[in-house]
């Protein structure tokens, strides 16, 4: 159990390099394991949850140093959602969603609309969430003069009712154009379903939302000047980007099963009666089960590491990012994707069998880990992302820019 608090997040320095901030999730996540079955369980709104995000400052990993933000990069923000789905895969994607609708604006807006946007984010410390499910019919924008109005319903809005702010999107009616804008989640007409009852990821506040009427000025849609979208290849990495959150969660929830399992056979396990060992970790299938996850695990965990640092370097020069530099990111992205899904799945899976039939109880919440990976790698289907790098390899052909590629 750990022995930090928020209070002495308040009297020590603030972290400055990654690995200190990889530090200080490895703390949160600490703080978060010690009753992470009992809040899986109750399925309560994780108000709390974020506020422990943003009493240590994680909130605004991404943030300009020079408004309070931390000022580090897409890597070490992977490496940090990852610590912290070891403890509670939901928290993991709560902040791993955060993180990508923060970025929204930079990805999508004028430099005038993510540097205001961004600014103030790391002051208030926002919290982000997004209702931009797109296998539902499109909110539909309209214009009421100087004002744009969205309508619609979505049946998916991660982080909805702890955000300070939601990440709308819909299609401007008439037109194909879609219109990205970011509005306070207490906005009049934005109303959040309490309907997420899914066997996984339960605290990630994933319900449904009607957007009924939500007004906001046309300064506020991203990417637009004069009505007029302005275009830019750097705007189509929200995909790869979004789809790297998701590797980090998964393989944060995997090592957070294989840690709480080695925990659990270390402490509570028994040798099989037949098998001739006094202890379970004296068994050498027992051994050789340990041993085969962990090289599996750290094997993704690096290509996944290298995917991120490549990615980095398109983020370190947005106008820089060609079709090809981002279609061959894409296609990277896509393989760490279908990676990692499969190992998470075996890691979470499999630990049972190095665990023991007591290690099923309710009680000791292991389960959790393979409900919490099973549920979110349904997103989109992997065959897919295997597709995408089977035919780059045979045909040279890079993936399309899509809503899932």
């Amino acid at each position: 159990m750990s022995t930090v608090t928020p209070a002495d997040w308040q009297t020590r320095p603030a972290p400055r390099t990654a690995e200190e901030w990889i530090a200080r999730a490895a703390e949160v996540a600490a703080v978060l394991a010690t009753d992470a079955a009992a809040r899986d369980r109750a399925g309560a709104t994780p108000h709390a949850e974020v506020r422990l995000l943003k009493d240590a400052g994680l909130v605004t990993l991404l943030g300009p140093a020079e408004h309070g933000g931390a000022g580090q990069d897409w890597t070490t923000a992977y490496r940090v959602v990852r610590e912290v789905a070891k403890a509670d895969g939901s928290i993991g994607q709560l902040l791993g969603y955060h993180y990508l609708w923060n970025w929204a604006a930079r990805l999508v807006g004028t430099r005038e609309q993510w540097e205001r946007i961004e600014a103030e984010a790391a002051r208030e410390r926002w919290f982000f969430g997004g209702a931009v499910n797109p296998r539902d019919k499109d909110v539909v924008v309209t214009e009421d003069g100087d004002d744009l109005v969205f309508s619609g319903r979505k049946s998916f809005s991660t982080g909805s009712r702890v955000s300070d702010v939601t990440v709308l999107e819909g299609v401007l009616e008439g037109t194909e154009n879609h219109v990205f804008a970011i509005v306070p989640s207490g906005t009049a007409g934005l109303t959040f379903h309490d309907d997420w009852d899914n066997i996984g990821q339960r605290l990630t506040e994933s319900g449904s939302v009607t957007i009924d009427g939500v007004r906001t000025p046309w300064s506020s849609a991203l990417g637009y000047v004069g009505k007029e979208f302005q275009p830019r290849t750097y705007a189509t990495l929200n995909v790869p980007t979004i789809q790297l959150v998701f590797v980090a969660f998964y393989l944060g929830i995997a090592g957070g099963a294989l840690e709480t399992a080695a925990t659990y056979t270390r402490t509570k396990s028994r040798s099989w009666l037949h098998g001739g060992y006094e202890r379970a970790v004296d068994e050498p299938y027992v051994i050789d089960t340990y041993g085969d996850l962990t090289a599996k695990l750290w094997a993704v965990e690096a290509l996944a590491d290298a995917v991120a640092a490549e990615g980095q370097k398109l983020h370190d020069d947005p106008d820089a990012v060609t079709e090809q530099a981002r279609g061959e990111f894409e296609v990277r992205v896509a393989a760490v994707k279908a990676r990692a899904t499969d190992v998470a799945l075996e890691v979470a899976n499999r630990v049972f069998e190095v665990t023991g039939a007591r290690a099923t109880s309710t009680a000791e919440g292991l389960d959790r880990f393979w409900r919490n990976i099973r549920t979110h790698s349904l997103h989109d289907p992997v065959a897919y992302k295997r597709r995408e790098v089977g035919r780059w390899v045979l045909e040279g052909e890079l993936p399309q820019p899509t809503w899932y590629s």
